[in-house]
């Protein structure tokens, strides 16, 4: 009876966090890290424990790195720095004053030392309501036990030494075990934490590995040898997969492989419905690295550019200069396509590390993005000035992020003044038509979008947060996620109302949120009058499908019926049934 109940097939759901479907014997990582053991130190031994510190602490300096190198070499670049955050952890004194204090007080071994010492600042970042400290709990545990195990004198950890091809199970995986693994080897994974914006979700799709996380109890229920798929599109994982099952998803991956060649050669077509209206479809990006995929993948240009990615890079404020330098080749790499770059966005989950501007009970509602630059204008203005220099190209347009009012837009069109007028006293050439815009993201903005309209030329939905906002949903926490909901009637109407404002003010309306991304969404953004697109560059060939196989007039009765839906469910239903019957392809897709 037992062994016919071991071969049920059992279906648990969790987060996709990297596309793809593999199948594959399982690997389960325990959670236990050896215990470690507690001695006792004489006095005289004391100073011998913390030259052992150091020591573990160069050596985990020096694999970290090692890490980073062979993902530069693997991957883009960009995902190689999501480790210094690691190295941030090693190299912060009050952290090692803080182990070394306690060797000499308690006069402990130096592995029960920074045992406890890294466990004590979990315990005070797991409280914080800031989703993207919480991230930083894994971070300070992951470069605890590579420390300790260094001090043990133990190899790397379980998950790097396999051999054969297998799907690893794990309670959660570290960033920086995430980003050892072997390609050849490690073929998936899956996990009972963790969130579709954790460091391990964004080194999973570096990587290319599929994986599902957030499946709460999976290490528990998977024992390892099992046979299991792994669906990182639908966030599934399947124990004892049937026949049955199996025979589908290979058919589903033909599908894929198949719609996937064919929208490659839609590379140099328009975005345009079947009926002659045409919208612009761009790309988001972060870095001079994705220039290439922007242009791969057939985007017009760039819709978004987060500029601040560049400081957090580097983790301090880089200077004019180099600003200037980036901007320029991003504008020359995609000219005469436009190219909008967004002043800092920080705040919120964006931090340097040892900024001297101050913790805040609730980043998300403090002092972020547009009131940061304004509170520091020495700041801004050198980044306004680095975007005027590389507007010389001809194409550069610049945004201003989580714009609440239109008294902010006229402060930072104050300090654009001043820096153009200081440009020409220098004689330094820009673009005297460059075009300013904002994004609307915070309800007050799509409210007041008739003002706020009077003041610039274009207008961009970031609809991340105008849902978080609307919807008062933190969208990291996963104990409220089902509220985030992109089709609410209220989220709907804010952006019908937005875009109408601008159409009213005589400016075009773009949308650059994760909703511009999801084709089944893409009928009815048209149909509300959207004029611009911006999608992750992976994206742009599924929205590109979604336009070119409607008719603007349907999508425009869609809008319609949509405006009158009570709920977030029906207006899905609504949008299914018409992606449906027009490109069913991007169904299987989604």
């Amino acid at each position: 009876g037992a062994v016919f109940f071991m071969a049920t097939e059992t279906i648990l759901n969790g987060i996709g966090v990297s596309p793809g479907v593999v199948v594959g014997p399982v690997s389960v990582v325990a959670a236990h890290e050896s215990a470690v053991p507690e001695r006792e130190i004489p006095e005289e031994g004391i100073e011998h424990e913390i030259v052992r510190l150091e020591d573990a602490l160069i050596e985990t300096r020096r694999q970290i790195r090692g890490i980073q190198r062979s993902l530069e070499e693997h991957t883009a670049v960009s995902d190689a720095s999501i480790l210094d955050a690691h190295l941030m952890v090693l190299d912060d004194r009050t952290f090692i004053e803080e182990i070394v204090g306690d060797i000499r007080k308690k006069r402990r071994n130096v592995e029960v030392a920074v045992t406890d010492v890294a466990n004590r600042y979990a315990a005070v970042l797991s409280s914080m309501k800031d989703g993207y400290l919480r991230e930083r709990v894994s971070d300070i545990r992951d470069v605890a036990r590579r420390v300790v195990r260094n001090l043990c004198g133990d190899e790397e950890s379980v998950v790097t030494q396999l051999s054969h091809k297998h799907i690893i199970v794990a309670p959660d995986l570290a960033p920086s075990e995430t980003a050892a693994l072997r390609k050849d080897v490690v073929v998936g994974f899956a996990t009972d934490y963790g969130s579709s914006t954790s460091h391990t979700a964004v080194m999973a799709r570096a990587l290319g590995i599929p994986a599902v996380v957030g499946l709460r109890d999976v290490t528990r229920r998977l024992a390892t040898g099992d046979s299991v798929l792994v669906d990182g599109y639908k966030g599934v994982l399947i124990l004892n997969p049937s026949e049955q099952h199996l025979k589908e998803y290979g058919q589903a991956a033909e599908v894929r492989r198949n719609i996937q060649q064919g929208l490659t050669r839609l590379k140099d077509q328009p975005a345009e419905t079947v009926d002659g209206h045409r919208i612009v479809l761009s790309a988001n990006t972060e870095g001079l690295e994705e220039m290439d995929t922007v242009l791969e993948h057939g985007a017009e240009g760039v819709g978004l550019f987060r500029s601040e990615y560049l400081h957090l890079a580097k983790n301090e404020l880089v200077s004019e200069e180099e600003q200037t330098e980036v901007y320029s080749k991003v504008a020359t790499s995609l000219a005469p396509a436009p190219v909008i770059i967004r002043t800092l966005d920080l705040g919120g989950d964006k931090f340097f590390t040892d900024e001297g501007f101050g913790r805040e009970a609730n980043p998300f509602l403090g002092c972020r993005s547009i009131r940061f630059s304004l509170l520091h204008p020495d700041l801004f203005m050198s980044q306004l000035r680095a975007i005027l220099r590389a507007s010389d190209v001809g194409n550069v347009k610049v945004m201003y992020p989580m714009i609440s009012n239109a008294d902010e837009v006229i402060q930072a069109n104050v300090l654009l003044d001043r820096a153009k007028n200081d440009l020409r006293k220098e004689g330094v050439p820009f673009d005297e038509a460059i075009e300013v815009g904002v994004m609307i993201e915070i309800p007050s903005a799509a409210l007041t979008a008739d003002t706020i309209g009077k003041h610039v030329q274009f207008f961009s939905l970031g609809t991340n947060d105008l849902i978080q906002y609307t919807m008062a949903v933190d969208r990291v926490n996963e104990r409220v996620a089902y509220l985030y909901q992109p089709t609410h009637p209220a989220v709907i109407k804010l952006i019908k109302q937005t875009i109408d404002a601008g159409h009213r003010n005589g400016i075009w309306v773009g949308l650059c949120g994760e909703m511009a991304g999801d084709p089944i969404l893409t009928p009815l953004l048209l149909g509300l009058g959207v004029d611009e697109l911006s999608v992750a560059p992976l994206l742009v060939p599924l929205v590109k499908d979604a336009v070119r196989s409607v008719a603007i007039e349907r999508c425009r009765s869609l809008a319609e019926q949509v405006l009158a839906c009570d709920t977030a469910e029906k207006v899905l239903e609504l949008c299914r049934d018409l992606t449906a019957e027009m490109a069913p392809e991007l169904l299987e897709l989604t």
